[in-house]
């Protein structure tokens, strides 16, 4: 089996607002979603917006307070300019800015924002990874 992430689900208070939201950033809804559940597509991965209580049922866990997850997700653009736009369309939408796009350390140009329910994403520009004609990063070549 080919090691690959086909959908990510986040857990969320108010499904209308969290769909609103990631609609603006240009992710565009599935018919597959209903009224309980909302299936983004987005490249090669689907987006899944689901009422928090209900995922956190549907695990078998307790549905905690949300805070540092220990994890952010990441949108890669083509340009610094891109990534500007990109938080600055999240942040009029709704967003918090947690750390506006700047040069980084590792020689790229990344920046933070929390969705509406905290969900961190992390918007970069990394001119040491390929992306190919659909916007899709390439970090190792296909197999022959």
């Amino acid at each position: 089996m080919e090691p690959r992430i086909s959908m990510v689900t986040l857990g969320v208070d108010d499904l209308s607002r969290a769909r609103a939201f990631y609609e603006a950033l240009g992710w565009v809804v599935a018919p597959q979603s209903q009224e309980s559940v909302v299936f983004l597509q987005g490249g090669n991965i689907v987006l899944g917006l689901y009422g928090r209580q209900a995922l956190a049922e549907d695990a078998g866990i307790e549905n905690t307070p949300p805070g540092f997850s220990g994890f952010a997700l990441a949108i890669n653009v083509a340009s610094e300019t891109e990534a500007d736009r990109l938080f600055d369309t999240a942040v009029s939408n709704g967003a918090m800015a947690r750390k506006p796009p700047q040069k980084a350390f590792w020689g790229g140009y990344s920046g933070y924002f929390a969705d509406p329910d905290g969900h961190l994403w992390e918007v970069a520009h990394n001119p040491y990874f390929a992306m190919d004609a659909d916007g899709n990063l390439k970090l190792v070549d296909e197999p022959a």
